[in-house]
């Protein structure tokens, strides 16, 4: 579950409170990264399944979170102020996690995550589409660099290598993302975490409505708690509250850390080793990714 990309927002002029919020975000990074490792414990069928309880119990983690941090008032009023905006994005983010369970089933974990990895591009270039926003020549450099290396990835799928519909359920997740960092900037004032928490309770009404049983062994169930409630509850609870301490090309530079671990994990862990166009595509994306963010962050510096 790649980190979600956030508006600029005011930083801590101290640097002990940046150093702890590039902490946090690198800590939601790993705990993201083992997403695609936990999946391939479960041999649930259904992957709605899936959905259903790992939804469920993240919300159950985001809801004790906002609790615990807000108050039963606060977090009452936090998810009232929302508003449409916040639906949007809370929409966007239950397309993206159900796209994320649904793309395992038919694509390597590596595919889904470095596809994901071009999110701040493809919002760069949604933003320019549909609001006219200026794009310095870096980005378009870099979006170009994206788009071929999304292509080499996806020309895999082509040749048999891997699914073509786990590749297209990848490009909805990054497009997903995207959508919700455009509507993130024009309305600054939505709260990310209250807008998560909608999107783990559509999530779960989506899998309750389209999963074929819920029945899972205890074993299961241990894991589906990790992966709903650690791995995305937590993983989300870390970001949102570090990404707010650091400029946002940082928090998304730090966040390239899952694209990259995720792979290795599952590599280690299961044996699932990406195809050569995987891994050239995916370097591609990663290393765009880093330049473009590199320039971004010495431009947030400056100013």
């Amino acid at each position: 579950m790649s980190a979600p990309s956030l508006p600029v927002t005011p930083t801590l002029p101290d640097s002990r409170g940046q150093g702890f919020g590039a902490a946090l975000v690198l800590g939601s990074a790993v705990v993201w990264s083992f997403g695609g490792t936990l999946a391939r414990f479960l041999e649930i069928e259904d992957g709605w399944t899936v959905i259903f309880w790992r939804s469920l119990f993240a919300a159950l983690f985001l809801l004790g979170f906002m609790l615990i941090r807000d108050g039963p008032r606060g977090t009452v009023q936090l998810v009232r102020g929302m508003g449409l905006a916040g639906i949007a994005v809370g929409v966007c983010f239950a397309t993206a996690s159900t796209s994320f369970i649904l793309a395992l089933a038919y694509t390597t974990v590596a595919n889904v995550v470095l596809i994901q990895a071009g999110v701040p591009l493809i919002a760069a270039l949604m933003a320019w589409l549909f609001f006219r926003e200026r794009i310095a020549g870096h980005t378009w450099l870099a979006i170009a660099a994206v788009i071929g290396g999304v292509a080499i990835m996806v020309s895999d799928a082509l040749g048999g290598g891997t699914s073509i519909m786990g590749d297209a359920l990848a490009l909805l997740i990054a497009f997903a993302f995207a959508t919700a960092t455009i509507i993130t900037r024009r309305f600054a004032h939505v709260r990310m975490t209250p807008a998560v928490l909608l999107s783990t309770v559509l999530a779960c009404g989506a899998g309750a409505s389209q999963a074929s049983g819920f029945a899972v062994s205890m074993q299961e169930l241990l894991i589906l708690i990790v992966f709903g409630a650690l791995n995305f509850g937590l993983g989300l609870a870390l970001f949102v509250t570090g990404a707010r301490l650091i400029p946002s090309a940082l928090a998304a530079l730090i966040g390239t850390t899952e694209p990259v671990l995720a792979p290795l994990w599952v590599a280690i862990i299961h044996g699932e080793v990406p195809g050569a166009r995987t891994v050239i595509g995916g370097a591609i994306v990663l290393v765009a990714l880093l330049c473009y963010l590199g320039v971004e962050l010495w431009r947030q510096r400056r100013a």
